[in-house]
């Protein structure tokens, strides 16, 4: 599945990822490959993801890798996943 994260300062990652994990306001949910369409409200916590997007030259230092997974804090934000693509407006 395809994932973007983007927030005010630019758009941070792009490509392809096997899973990703957030911070929904009602606890951690995960999507893999062919999620069901969904949008939900983000809390404070971590993106996490597998796989090798690319990372926005320059915002690297955002990212930890811990267990095989890139992780990126965040203080809010919004998830949309459909057709196979995760877009993550983040804060």
């Amino acid at each position: 599945m395809y994932l973007e994260i983007v927030t005010p300062e630019a758009s941070l990652v792009s490509g392809e990822v096997e899973s990703v994990t957030v911070p929904g306001v009602e606890g951690e949910f995960q999507m893999l490959n062919n999620h069901a369409p969904i949008v939900s409200v983000l809390a404070k916590g971590k993106v996490k993801f597998s796989g090798n997007p690319t990372i926005a030259e320059g915002f690297e230092n955002k990212f930890k890798k811990e267990d095989g997974k890139w992780i990126l804090e965040i203080t809010s934000g919004t998830v949309e996943m459909n057709n196979n693509k995760v877009i993550v407006l983040a804060d």
